[in-house]
C-alpha cells in the first residue's frame, strides 16, 4: 500500500493549522486590528475541519471495511476509481484482501465437498457429535444404513427409539477397534467398532466409526472352509483309495478261492500283507485325524509371567543332547536377563521347540552346521525371539504357503508343526514371520 500521498497531505495540512496558530498569536501580540484576529481564527476553524474531515474519511474507510469482515461480508467492493490516490490504494488493498478470501472459502468449500463426497462413498459408517448437546455434527449414509435408521439431528432420537443400541454405539468408548454385535430387526449384525474424542474451540465432540465385518467374515469363513474340506479331502482319498483298491482285490480273491479252491488256492502270506497294509493305512488315516483334532483343540492361553531366561535354560536341557547328538551346534542368548514375557509356557515351549526341530531338519546336511536362539527387545518394547539356522533355507516357490495346514515339504511331515506354531502366536496377539534365502539358512522370528 503507498501511504507517500497520504502522509504527504497530512504533514501539509498540519504544517499549514500550525502556521495559522503561530499567525494568531502574533496579532494577538501586537495587538493587531480585531478583524485579523477573526480572520485568522476562522481560518483555524476551516484548517482543523478540513483536517478532521480528511482524516475522518479515511478511518471510516478502514471501518466500513472491519464492519463486513465482522459479519463476514466478503462481497462488498470498493470503487477503485474514485476519490484521492490515497484511498484508492485503501480500496484497492481492501478488494484484494476480499478476492483473497473469497478464494480460500472457494477452495475449502470445494475440498469440504470433496471429502463430504469420498466419506460418503466409502463403506464405512462415520458420525461426528457434541457430547454435550448430542447434536449430530456429521453422518454419512452409510451409518445409517448400518444402523437401520433415517437421518436424524440428535442422537437422543436413537436413545428414544433403541436404548441397548444407543449403550453400545455411544455410551461406550472403545479407544481400540473392538467387534460388537447389534441386534437389527430379525438378524445379528457384526461390526467393528471405534471411536476418538476430539475439540473444537470449547467444545468436545465424539468421532465414531462403525464397520459391517459381517460379509467379510462370512467370506473368510466361506473361504477357509473351501481351503480346509479340499486339503482334508485330499488326504483322506490319498488314504482311502488304496484301502478299498486293495480291499477289493482281497475280496474277490477270497470269493474266487471260496468257488474253486483247486485252481484258485488262497495265499495266506498274501492275504496278510494286504490286510497288514489296509492296517497301516487306515493307522495313517488315524494320525491324520489326532492332527487335525491337535491342531483346532488350541483355543485358549493359560498365561503367566515368565523369565526369558528360564523359558530358555529348559528348552536347552531338553533340545541340546539330540541336536548335538546330530553334531550340530546350538547356542542360546538373551541381550538382557530382565527380559520378561507374560505367555503359556508350555505352548510357546512347544512352539520354539518345533522351529529348533525344523532347524535341526535343515542344517544337518551343511557343514559346520549351527541353530542359534536369540531374545531381544526392540525400540518400542516388543520382545522378540529369533531361530537361526545356517541350513538349506527354504525355496521361493513354496515360502507363501509353509503356514498352509497340512501343507509339507518333508516326506515323513505332518505339514501341520508350523501352522500350529501360528496359530499359538495368534493367540498370544503375536506373529511369526520368516526369512530365508536358500543354501544360506533361514530365520524364524517371535514378536510379542
Amino acid at each position: 500500500m503507498n501511504y507517500k500521498s497520504y502522509i504527504l497531505k497530512l504533514f501539509l495540512r498540519n504544517f499549514m493549522l500550525i502556521c495559522l496558530i503561530l499567525g494568531l498569536i502574533y496579532v494577538i501580540v501586537k495587538k493587531e486590528d480585531i478583524l485579523y484576529i477573526v480572520l485568522i481564527s476562522f481560518a483555524i476553524l476551516c484548517s482543523i475541519q478540513n483536517l478532521y474531515t480528511f482524516i475522518k474519511r479515511r478511518f471510516a474507510a478502514i471501518d466500513d471495511f472491519f464492519e463486513a469482515v465482522k459479519y463476514r461480508d466478503f462481497s462488498r467492493w470498493f470503487p477503485e476509481d474514485r476519490g484521492p490516490k490515497d484511498i484508492r490504494f485503501l480500496y484497492t488493498g481492501f478488494n484484494e484482501v476480499n478476492r483473497t478470501i473469497k478464494e480460500i472459502n472457494v477452495q475449502n468449500e470445494t475440498q469440504y465437498i470433496y471429502l463430504q463426497k469420498i466419506l460418503e462413498m466409502i463403506d464405512v459408517g462415520i458420525i461426528a457429535y457434541n457430547i454435550e448437546t448430542g447434536d449430530v455434527l456429521w453422518l454419512n449414509d452409510t451409518f445409517k444404513e448400518i444402523i437401520d435408521f433415517p437421518s436424524f439431528k440428535n442422537i437422543r432420537f436413537v436413545e428414544n427409539r433403541k436404548p441397548e443400541l444407543y449403550t453400545i454405539i455411544f455410551e461406550t468408548y472403545n479407544r481400540e477397534p473392538n467387534s460388537i454385535t447389534i441386534a437389527l430387526q430379525n438378524e445379528q449384525l457384526k461390526v467393528l467398532i471405534s471411536d476418538t474424542i476430539f475439540q473444537i474451540k470449547e467444545d468436545s465432540f465424539k468421532l465414531v466409526i462403525l464397520q459391517n465385518i459381517d460379509s467379510t467374515l462370512n467370506k473368510n469363513e466361506s473361504e477357509a472352509w473351501k481351503k480346509l474340506l479340499s486339503v482334508m479331502t485330499h488326504e483322506i482319498m490319498n488314504s482311502i483309495a488304496p484301502i478299498s483298491s486293495l480291499a477289493d482285490t482281497l475280496q474277490r480273491n477270497i470269493e474266487l478261492s471260496l468257488e474253486n479252491p483247486q485252481e484258485n488256492s488262497l495265499e495266506i502270506e498274501d492275504l496278510n500283507a494286504g490286510i497288514k497294509t489296509i492296517k497301516n493305512r487306515s493307522q495313517g488315516l488315524l494320525k491324520f485325524a489326532k492332527t487335525y483334532r491337535s491342531l483346532s483343540k488350541v483355543t485358549h492361553l493359560n498365561l503367566q509371567k515368565v523369565q526369558v531366561s528360564e523359558l530358555f535354560k529348559n528348552i536347552e536341557l531338553l533340545m541340546a543332547p539330540s541336536i548335538k547328538a546330530k553334531n550340530i551346534a546350538i547356542e542360546f542368548s538373551i541381550s538382557s536377563k530382565r527380559l520378561q514375557l507374560d505367555i503359556d509356557v508350555h505352548l510357546i515351549e512347544q512352539v520354539i521347540i518345533n522351529l529348533i526341530l525344523n532347524a535341526k531338519d535343515a542344517c544337518q546336511q551343511k557343514e559346520n552346521p549351527l541353530i542359534k536362539v536369540e531374545a531381544s527387545q526392540t525400540q518400542n518394547r516388543a520382545i522378540v525371539i529369533k531361530v537361526f539356522d545356517n541350513g538349506a533355507g527354504i525355496p521361493k516357490e513354496i515360502m507363501e504357503n509353509i503356514f498352509v495346514p497340512f501343507f509339507t515339504s518333508k516326506s515323513t511331515g505332518s505339514g501341520i508343526g508350523l501352522s500350529l506354531c501360528k496359530q499359538i502366536m495368534l493367540l498370544h496377539k503375536g506373529k511369526i514371520l520368516v526369512n530365508s534365502i536358500e543354501n544360506e539358512g533361514t530365520v524364524f522370528t517371535l514378536t510379542f
